[in-house]
């Protein structure tokens, strides 16, 4: 795990003893800080390491606390702590803004900071691939894979690459990543933030904390990208998906939207000195992500597809474009009440099955365009799409929301769905 001395003896708070809050207080205990940690959930606040001190937060004094740790997952918009932070005077942060801090104690390396609502988490695992293909060291970590404080500190020379939500920016104050990468700007979380230009705002931090000799990468396939890309005062690289012509060597990196993730991914290896040879070979090694357009199963001629990473319907749009016959199952808990950056798509969808709490509004959309069924469960989707389907056709789970209605996150619900075909 990463340490650092710079906690020793300072007092922190931890809110939430899910995976990043348990690897920080972990992290803090190792350091020598002395943590009072809290959880709403018993079995939680059983992980905790016996020096924990186990308080809920909100019930004790924060003076002389040199920190309220709270996970991504709660709104500092919204949740009563950051009121009862705010009198006491302590910072409200996360565990990204710890690893910002014990960087000065970590042997020479490099951070690589990748945000945008949709396409993040291929285009940092494509870099991070990369930098694994050309013998670079590096950790992935930030919004996904192992919380980065609980992993090994990188050899000098290293690359940290970390997936980074607009939740894990808004509680970092001194993140300065060598290289800032955003993807895309649309309307997503707008129940955390007053409105889409608090949202953009949170997604622009990530760059105002740079300094002038580091680079930011952005696409700016969106208008609020090129906005933010107007801005930035130091040096910038702007990518689209435009600048690559041919994907057909990367089996998978197909599609529009993955043209743009390659293109950001290139940008950024690039910027940290990887020859185009190297590159190339990670593009056509790179295997492709957990819960993204990933291929569970053929059965009888009939594609099984794992796009639970898509909880938006923007993300949805380009797995909907990637497949010219589709049963397609969405549903859950939704971000948006339309399904607007999904319509140009509509001719694919063979038949459509919804699921979830958005399933009789998703239903009541698509009934004027498509065959839709409502099922309400992911194991009736899977059933009836798959008695449905015929050989070619794919049946393409692609939810266009969060899953939190009926799973613990995307990777529960992505699960349960490569288990129920699997079961087939």
């Amino acid at each position: 795990m990463i340490v650092a001395r710079a906690f020793a003896n300072k007092r922190y708070a931890v809110l939430g003893l899910a995976r990043s809050g348990l690897a920080t207080v972990r992290a803090l205990v190792a350091s020598g800080a002395h943590v009072t940690a809290w959880d709403a959930k018993e079995e939680a606040r059983a992980q905790a390491p016996s020096e924990v001190t186990l308080a809920d937060p909100l019930a004790i004094d924060l003076a002389g606390f040199d920190g309220m740790v709270v996970s991504p997952g709660v709104s500092i918009n919204r949740h009563p702590i950051a009121d009862h932070a705010r009198k006491a005077g302590v910072p409200i942060i996360g565990d990204i803004e710890l690893f910002a801090l014990a960087r000065a104690e970590l042997p020479a390396h490099r951070v690589v900071g990748i945000t945008g609502t949709n396409g993040k988490s291929t285009t940092t695992a494509l870099i991070h691939h990369i930098l694994e293909t050309a013998g670079i060291p590096s950790r992935l970590g930030g919004n996904i894979g192992l919380p980065i404080l609980s992993q090994e500190a990188l050899p000098e020379g290293g690359v940290y690459v970390l997936e980074l939500s607009s939740y894990q920016i808004d509680l970092t104050r001194s993140l300065a990543c060598d290289v800032a990468v955003l993807t895309n700007i649309t309307p997503d979380h707008l129940d955390r933030y007053d409105g889409f230009a608090d949202y953009a705002a949170a997604k622009e931090r990530l760059f105002t904390l740079q300094h002038a000799d580091q680079t930011a990468v952005i696409a700016t396939g969106d208008d609020p990208s090129r906005m933010i890309a107007s801005r930035v005062a130091h040096r910038l690289v702007r990518v689209s998906a435009h600048d690559i012509a041919d994907q057909t060597l990367w089996p998978s990196l197909q599609g529009p939207h993955n043209a743009q993730n390659v293109a950001c991914a290139k940008a950024v290896a690039r910027a940290l000195g990887v020859d185009d040879e190297a590159i190339e070979a990670g593009l056509r090694s790179y295997p492709g992500l957990a819960h993204r357009m990933e291929r569970v199963r053929e059965r009888a001629g009939v594609l099984f597809v794992n796009d639970s990473k898509a909880t938006n319907p923007t993300s949805t749009a380009p797995a909907l474009a990637a497949y010219p016959v589709v049963h397609w199952i969405l549903g859950g808990q939704a971000k948006a009440d339309d399904l607007d950056a999904c319509a140009p798509h509509f001719g694919h969808v063979k038949a459509a099955y919804t699921i979830g709490e958005a399933a009789s509004m998703f239903a009541a959309l698509l009934k004027p365009h498509v065959v839709v069924t409502q099922v309400d469960t992911l194991n009736a989707a899977v059933e009836a799409a798959a008695r449905a389907a015929l050989p070619g056709e794919t049946v393409l789970l692609s939810p266009a929301c969060a899953s939190f209605d009926q799973f613990r996150d995307f990777e529960a619900r992505g699960d349960a769905f490569r288990a129920l075909v699997e079961a087939l």
